[in-house]
């Protein structure tokens, strides 16, 4: 097979759609991608207009197309990735009733507490592999019933961005397993809608979409569609996954033991595995991704975010992230007793507490503005290893890291994950991993792959750093204080989120 045939791998984010053409052989030839905004009108909320991400999946596959310089007949399917946990009320019409309410969407913290104390809310966090938390639909459907009963009696269906994309393109209401396994509603075991969160909820199964693998291949693209993207109506698309499990796909972490690591705005530390694995203690999430697979681990909110915010607060924005970087390098590691808890917009995985907080700990006379950044660094990578250390607690110890994301371009940030985890990290030559992931599904669903073992071939590795022992024991010390930390701080988060609420 020669590079005259394409897939495509659609990957729908939280701020941008990217659509990448990716020959038979895994390289990427052409991309586009299409920014939109993240509406935050109220606090605690993060919305979507759901038309404007369907006009971004069009146009993105259609730049990507011209980019490529390929023909409507020269693609050969479409795989979509899509973020997770984002919820839709539709009429019957397919019409929204809300906006797409994504992942970073807060509004439904007290619901949240609800199901974790009152309602079996571990009981479910075990059949379904969803932490309860406000990211998740299950507390949102409570929220949406309780605050808004006029569009929950309008709802015909309570569906996420990809599926409301595939019914505009389709018409037909269909979602994968793994984005299903992502609501809190689904059941690992038996791969269905669970009865106990569905009727906690308050709906039935008729108000959800129709269940399928991830190789479900849908056909007939609405005509005007097709024609708006560069395709032909025949064009098989095929479901896809979310994208955290096709990001660990794509950057070829799909083996036993294989740990990838992601940090973008936020961050992600994740496995592979061939069954369902819960934590005692809720720390970490379960997904299904495609076949006998699983992806278990746990999400961060607070990853290249907090270089932001460090540049345009601490600096005003008079630097670059590169003048940050080469500060923090100056700085010895432990940056001299500055120990930063990274919880600027709340936290996900392992703590699954919305109400906490931002804290420096330890600051002194001696410290300056490089050492907030160093400690800044630090503190994002002792959460990742917080989450890493209850994977390896789950599923035994990690063979191999891999890392990806908008860190990885960043030697200083690289060492410092390597030192902090203590094992050597690799960096696989990456593009676009969770679009490159659904390409994987679509190529399978097509025949074309029988197994993803073919992946490591597509992402050679072409950086590898290894742990320096003496930095490994300094941060050993450093994360002891920030398990301490954080494990007595958890009442006065929420007192000063009590406070910061009221003034």
């Amino acid at each position: 097979m020669g590079t005259s045939r394409g897939i495509i791998g659609i990957d729908i984010g939280t701020t941008s759609t990217k659509s990448v053409i990716f020959s038979m052989e895994g390289i990427s030839l052409g991309s586009s991608s299409v920014e939109y905004p993240l509406l935050q009108e109220q606090p605690g909320w993060a919305e979507q207009e759901p038309d404007s991400i369907v006009q971004a999946v069009v146009q993105s596959v259609k730049g990507a197309l011209v980019q490529s310089g390929l023909n409507s007949g020269d693609i050969a399917g479409v795989g979509i990735s899509s973020a997770m946990h984002s919820l839709i009320a539709v009429d019957a019409g397919g019409r929204p009733l809300t906006r797409s309410i994504t992942w970073a969407d807060s509004r439904s913290e007290l619901e949240a507490r609800r199901i974790r104390e009152q309602l079996e809310g571990m009981a479910i966090y075990r059949r379904t592999g969803t932490p309860i938390h406000p990211m998740s639909p299950l507390p949102k459907l409570i929220w949406l019933r309780e605050n808004r009963p006029d569009v929950w009696e309008k709802a015909d269906k309570f569906v996420s961005v990809k599926e409301y994309v595939l019914y505009q393109l389709f018409g037909e209401w269909v979602v994968d397993h793994s984005v299903a396994s992502a609501t809190g509603l689904l059941a690992l075991d038996k791969l269905d809608w669970d009865e106990q969160a569905l009727a906690i909820a308050g709906i039935g199964k008729t108000k959800l979409s129709t269940l399928q693998a991830g190789t479900y291949r849908l056909q007939g693209i609405a005509t005007h569609y097709a024609e708006q993207m560069g395709l032909e109506t025949s064009t098989p698309f095929f479901l896809g996954a979310s994208d955290g499990a096709l990001a660990n796909l794509g950057v070829g972490a799909v083996g036993a033991g294989e740990i990838a690591v992601t940090i973008g705005t936020s961050a992600a530390v994740r496995m592979m595995a061939n069954k369902p694995l819960t934590d005692e203690q809720q720390r970490t999430f379960c997904y299904h991704v495609a076949d006998s697979s699983y992806i278990i681990g746990g999400a961060t909110n607070n990853g290249g975010l907090v270089l932001q915010w460090l540049r345009e607060y601490l600096f005003a924005g008079q630097k670059s992230v590169e003048e940050l970087l080469e500060a923090a390098a100056k700085v010895a590691p432990g940056a001299g007793g500055l120990l930063f808890l990274p919880f600027l917009t709340g936290e996900r995985a392992p703590i699954y507490n919305a109400e906490a907080r931002g804290t420096y700990f330890g600051v002194n006379l001696r410290h300056k503005q490089e050492h907030f950044v160093r400690s800044g660094l630090e503190g994002v990578m002792l959460a990742i290893l917080s989450v890493a250390e209850v994977l390896v607690d789950l599923a035994g110890p990690a063979r191999e890291i891999r890392a990806s994301g908008g860190f990885a371009k960043s030697p200083l940030w690289l060492q410092m994950l390597a030192d902090i985890l203590g094992q050597e990290v690799l960096v696989p030559r990456v593009t676009e991993a969770s679009a490159l992931g659904a390409a994987v599904l679509a190529m399978q669903g097509l025949g074309e792959v029988n197994d993803w073992s073919h992946i490591k071939q597509w992402t050679p590795i072409v950086k590898r750093l290894e742990p320096n022992s003496h930095n490994t024991e300094i941060y050993r010390e450093l994360f002891g204080i920030y398990q301490q930390l954080n494990g007595q701080l958890p009442e006065h988060f929420a007192a000063i989120a009590e406070f910061q609420r009221k003034h």
